[in-house]
């Protein structure tokens, strides 16, 4: 990682003002400068960081910090709503885009398991890509956020089940035991965070909520604290921040919280985005080129017009539908997880992993594209579109 975290740092987040400033004057989406900067600088680049595992780390509680802002934005009763509406739509549409995708790799010789992993990486949406290209104050975007919100969850519980045979050795198998473990830690741990803020959190909140510093640490201390006990209990950190933050949105300081904890998000998404370019094999990007042309090309048609079909199907507007549609048109964050976990348990290539990451950045980019000049957006580059 260089010579220094500093030294890391100052390249990065320097780097990054100086490719965003170009980026804005080009009119292109910053993700895309995050992502190009970590290209360049990264072991496959220039060499100038070349250990970037920790900066991987660290990114991720980027996105942990997204999935507690998110619950705070929410109302749980809105969410089962849309639980029980969603909940086909996830399941109908993973299964779609793995077919997509173990097709497409048996078409260019991958191996049997191989495509397995390369259809299980299809089948999840960027929570980044979405959620950040959301409006989240915006009353209009509300339901699109809560139809979302929901797809995206019923995703992660699916990449939950997928990482656990992956981890398990033997892909088609995993311990029946482990996975029971993990549907019943789901309840417990939602029934733990909405007593512990009920009985303990909130009255704190309310005794010294005069204390901005301290509202900011307990803050901070449970959305990371619900993060690990997530995660030790066989669930994902994100499921457990997503809790910690929907059981605090009835509270009167929820919007405090979001509003003093967006820069730490932000802060630590710009390294995901950075590590996401610097992991990247540039080395084998020409034999995989074309099937991760295609493969993203298939990706970006067709997951707007199944979740576009899906969600006609449940009576929802054609042009929330649409829209839905072309916010979650990418692979996942996710898919680069079961890339990274499946080439260590020797499952798959260096080159099938590189297809799924080369897929996953060409998707991120395209369709942040679509939605930045399309949609409204934080981060539009017309006023028209720009919401926060």
């Amino acid at each position: 990682m260089g010579d220094s975290l500093f030294q890391s740092f100052f390249l990065i987040f320097t780097g990054a003002a100086l490719l965003s400033t170009l980026a804005l004057y080009t009119k292109q989406p910053l993700l895309v400068a995050y992502i190009a900067l970590g290209a360049l600088l990264g072991p496959f680049g220039l060499k100038m960081i070349t250990d970037v595992e920790a900066i991987s780390e660290m990114s991720r509680i980027g996105i942990i910090f997204l999935l507690f802002l998110l619950g705070l934005d929410m109302q749980p009763k809105a969410l089962v709503a849309v639980l029980r509406k969603a909940t086909s739509v996830a399941l109908i549409s993973s299964a779609i885009f793995a077919l997509c995708g173990y097709a497409l790799g048996h078409a260019f010789g991958f191996s049997h398991t191989e495509n397995l992993i390369i259809g299980m990486a299809m089948m999840f949406s960027s929570t980044i890509i979405g959620i950040k290209l959301l409006p989240t104050t915006v009353l209009h975007h509300r339901h699109t956020g809560e139809m979302m919100v929901g797809l995206l969850l019923l995703q992660d519980f699916i990449a939950i089940l997928c990482l656990m045979v992956l981890l398990s050795g033997n892909l088609g198998e995993v311990n029946a035991n482990q996975l029971a473990m993990t549907f019943a830690a789901l309840p417990v741990v939602g029934l733990f965070a909405y007593g512990f803020v009920r009985f303990v959190l909130l009255k704190l909140i309310q005794t010294f909520d005069r204390f901005h510093e301290y509202i900011f640490l307990l803050a901070l201390g449970w959305c990371l604290g619900m993060a690990e006990l997530s995660e030790s209990l066989g669930l994902s950190a994100e499921i457990g921040a997503f809790l910690a933050g929907i059981t605090l949105a009835t509270s009167p300081i929820a919007q405090y919280i979001a509003l003093s904890l967006k820069p730490l998000r932000d802060f630590f998404l710009i390294l995901f985005f950075f590590s996401i370019g610097a992991r990247f094999n540039l080395d084998l990007l020409g034999e995989i080129l074309l099937a991760a042309t295609l493969l993203a090309g298939i990706i970006l048609v067709i997951k707007p017009l199944v979740f576009r079909f899906l969600l006609r199907h449940h009576s929802e507007h054609n042009t929330l539908a649409w829209n839905i549609g072309f916010r979650l048109g990418q692979i996942s964050e996710f898919s680069l997880l079961i890339a990274f976990v499946a080439t260590n348990a020797s499952l798959i290539s260096d080159k099938a992993s590189t297809l799924i990451q080369a897929t996953a950045i060409i998707t991120f980019l395209v369709s942040s594209y679509i939605v930045i000049f399309n949609y409204p957006n934080p981060i539009a580059v017309n006023d028209k579109l720009r919401r926060d």
